[in-house]
């Protein structure tokens, strides 16, 4: 089967995995408090890939036959992400009305209540990692990394330096801590988990980190070339927005042919990263493919 053919149809079955795990875990809409509860389940089935979920599933059956242990740490880091979103939609930070097609969470439901249903699936998703059936010590790892990463040496850390960046002529040094923090480490955190669960050895766990690393980039820099001469039906949102409140992107400090010159040059450099992994890493391989043509 052509490789691409099997990540579609991997993908598709690791998405519905997701779905039925988060689904369990989450309050019913009609649960008291309802809003909280239904802006909580409109953001998280609002559609997505599950990109960061398949990740950590796919490096965990890499190593082990079933995925489904691991599925409540992949779904947790779901939520994680999910969480991120609604902020970020929120007025105060980059004030889009639109997510993935859909009204955002805050212009449905408002702006203390996304701001609360943001803040439920962070914490929440700490909650669903003890659930996992994995070793113990495994699950205090996991709950300490994710916390790390996500805070102020990690993913709101990037966040904070994006949003003082705005309107300001930034360096390339200060583009790659934005991007690194923000996006790279929780796609590289998924990937690392799965391994880790998996009991991958030292050397092959650093080439998949190193491969989440470039992975990771490639993802921030198409969304920025995405941003600018995408199709908004097909992103579900409206573009040009990073270019008018002025943020700190790979096209605005690099230049187009650059970033695009640069997505590729990492994508090579993923694709090598886990070449020594040999067949069981093909779909890891034409996941970098697809990331870097992505149309949305």
């Amino acid at each position: 089967m052509d490789k691409r053919v099997l990540l579609k149809k991997d993908m598709k079955e690791k998405q519905e995995l997701v779905n039925i795990i988060l689904d369990r875990y989450l309050p019913r809409k009609d649960e008291y408090p309802k809003n909280l509860h239904k802006a909580m389940r409109y953001s998280v089935f609002a559609g997505g890939k599950r990109l960061r979920p398949y990740l950590t599933m796919l490096a965990y059956e890499m190593y082990k036959e079933e995925a489904e242990a691991i599925t409540p740490v992949a779904a947790a880091i779901e939520m994680i992400h999910t969480f991120t979103l609604i902020h970020d939609d929120l007025p105060d930070i980059d004030d889009d009305e639109y997510r993935r097609g859909k009204k955002s969470c805050h212009a449905l439901f408002g702006e203390g209540e996304a701001l609360l249903a943001g803040d439920a699936l962070l914490v929440s998703a700490f909650e669903l990692i003890t659930l996992a059936e994995i070793k113990p010590e495994l699950r205090v790892r996991f709950i300490r990394e994710l916390a790390h990463e996500c805070g102020i040496e990690g993913l709101i850390a990037g966040q904070m330096v994006d949003i003082e960046s705005e309107g300001k002529k930034v360096t390339k040094k200060t583009l790659q801590y934005i991007h690194e923090n923000k996006t790279a480490k929780l796609i590289n955190l998924s990937l690392r988990f799965g391994a880790l669960a998996g009991g991958a050895p030292a050397n092959e766990l650093a080439a998949l980190e190193e491969y989440g690393n470039y992975f990771g980039l490639v993802f921030q820099i198409v969304d920025d070339l995405l941003d600018i001469e995408g199709d908004p039906a097909k992103l579900g949102k409206s573009i040009g927005k990073d270019e008018q409140v002025q943020k700190a992107t790979f096209p605005s400090v690099w230049g187009v042919e650059a970033s695009r010159k640069q997505a590729l040059e990492l994508t090579e450099k993923a694709k090598q990263s886990i070449s020594k992994l040999g067949d069981k890493a093909i779909l890891l391989d034409a996941l970098a493919d697809y990331m870097l043509n992505r149309k949305s």
